[in-house]
């Protein structure tokens, strides 16, 4: 296996001669198991993703507009010591971020104290004016947030990215779990590894808990803009894991603010939806009003408390990486202590002296759009061309507000098996985070995105990257 000088989490900086000691056994699985058998169980995975219909546009691929999201054989492992760490970090979070939704759509008290300007809360494109005011059932704004985590040794872990509006990624960390049981048994023999079968149950469970007062009986459903998404199969997979309807607009009426689905035995009330639409189309009588994908009159129906929506509109200002440069303070406001999971240090091009040291030091850092997704509109200093950080300069000189950057970080590996054998592939982590009106809950594991390309720090499907299953161990390791 060759070195990047980073961090692995399997094989510490040692080598696969010298493993970190909790993993000795995971080392000696993979020097064991023939190259060619790792091969065939991953040729494998990938056979039964391709027959399940498990796809991913891959946005810009003339080659390849729709395909399986690369998966790799060798697990991602933390140990319970680490997770109850994350977690613990997670909840704080998450929790935060409910607070501040509740806050900037209500009393605006974080504005009034200072903690964050209200230039950029209130001309800040993904705030919407249009759900002010309005209190979802229970409170609760973030019921599904995916928190985007790096590494870059044994105990640094570090927040990349919150995701607040419609987080993916789950469907594919059950479908890799699912092919790990089935085709590496022993490795649950070896470890005490915690299930995440159950996220469907503990999704419906919050989704019922956060239905409108008085409806003791719930009607849930998964709202989709149809299979034409690039995200459709997992619509698709959580709506039939749960056991409830997949519906699209056209299934959809509002009548006197009650929200009805259309079927051949009449129309049913629904009280709470999944929705897998983005804010712009989700009411064209209050948001765009040429969207065909959205139910008219929803907004109505949501601001009268007779439906809840999961994730509440609105909450993609909780997404906003200018926002996400603020969250230690936002963590500190709410919470009244410091954040357990620390920021990656963050430089505001909006304001002058980090523009200045940002222009004058491109080719070290990161630099991404305030609202970007999917690893589009990001320069990576240390691998563009000459070409590709001028046209960045001259797009941060004309719009400093729409950019922040950060350091190059040397993100952990994982050992992944590559055309030419294990070789050292970076990697993230999204943990997923329920928030119904009881609890928080943290699911035990997690998707795992790993950069395919050598040396590449991009991990996103959408760029290419693939997919690993990520074991959280009960215990001891071995």
């Amino acid at each position: 296996m060759g070195s990047t000088g980073a961090f692995d989490e399997i094989w510490g900086h040692g080598g696969p001669e010298a493993p970190r000691a909790a993993f000795a056994a995971l080392s000696q699985w993979i020097a064991d198991t023939p190259p060619e058998e790792l091969q065939r169980r991953q040729h494998s995975a990938e056979a039964a993703f391709r027959q399940l219909g498990i796809t991913f546009a891959v946005y810009g691929d003339s080659d390849a507009a729709e395909r399986i999201i690369p998966f790799d054989i060798v697990p991602r492992m933390f140990l319970q010591p680490e997770w109850e760490k994350l977690s613990e970090g997670l909840v704080q979070r998450v929790e935060a971020i409910n607070a501040f939704l509740e806050d900037i759509y209500g009393a605006r008290r974080i504005l009034d104290e200072g903690i964050v300007p209200p230039e950029l809360i209130l001309h800040n494109e993904q705030f919407r004016p249009e759900v002010a005011g309005i209190r979802p059932p229970h409170g609760v704004w973030a019921h599904i947030c995916g928190i985007d985590l790096v590494r870059t040794g044994p105990d640094e872990f570090y927040v990349l990215e919150d995701n607040a509006r419609t987080p993916s990624g789950v469907s594919y960390m059950l479908e890799n779990r699912e092919a790990m049981i089935r085709l590496c048994p022993e490795l649950f023999r070896d470890f005490r590894v915690a299930p995440v079968d159950s996220y469907p149950d503990m999704l419906l469970e919050t989704m019922r808990s956060v239905a409108p007062l008085g409806r003791a009986r719930p009607v849930c459903v998964v709202l989709t803009p149809g299979h034409f998404n690039s995200a459709y199969y997992e619509h698709s997979f959580l709506a039939d894991s749960m056991g409830v309807e997949l519906v699209e607009a056209a299934d959809l009426v509002v009548d006197d603010d009650i929200v009805y689905m259309e079927t051949i035995a009449g129309r049913v009330r629904v009280d709470v939806i999944y929705r897998r639409i983005d804010d712009d189309f989700l009411d064209p009588l209050v948001f765009r009003p040429d969207s065909l994908l959205g139910v008219p009159g929803l907004i109505a129906a949501y601001r009268a408390g007779n439906v809840a929506l999961l994730n509440a509109p609105g909450n993609g200002i909780a997404d906003d990486k200018a926002i996400y440069s603020y969250m230690p303070e936002i963590v500190r406001f709410y919470s009244g202590g410091e954040a357990k999971l620390p920021n990656v240090e963050t430089w505001r091009c909006r304001e002058p002296q980090a523009l200045k040291y940002v222009l004058d030091h491109l080719p070290e850092l990161v630099v991404k759009l305030v609202d970007g997704s999917g690893g589009y509109g990001m320069l990576v200093g240390p691998t563009a061309t000459k070409e590709q950080i001028e046209t960045f300069r001259a797009a941060l000189i004309a719009e400093p507000h729409r950019y922040i950057a950060q350091p190059t970080l040397a993100l952990s590996t994982v050992p992944t098996l590559t055309e030419k054998g294990l070789a050292p592939r970076h990697v993230d982590f999204r943990p997923f985070v329920l928030t119904g009106s009881d609890k928080v809950r943290v699911v035990p594991g997690g998707l795992t995105r790993v950069a395919l390309r050598e040396g590449s720090l991009v991990v996103n499907s959408s760029q290419g990257g693939g997919t690993k299953d990520s074991f959280v161990l009960l215990g001891d390791a071995a």
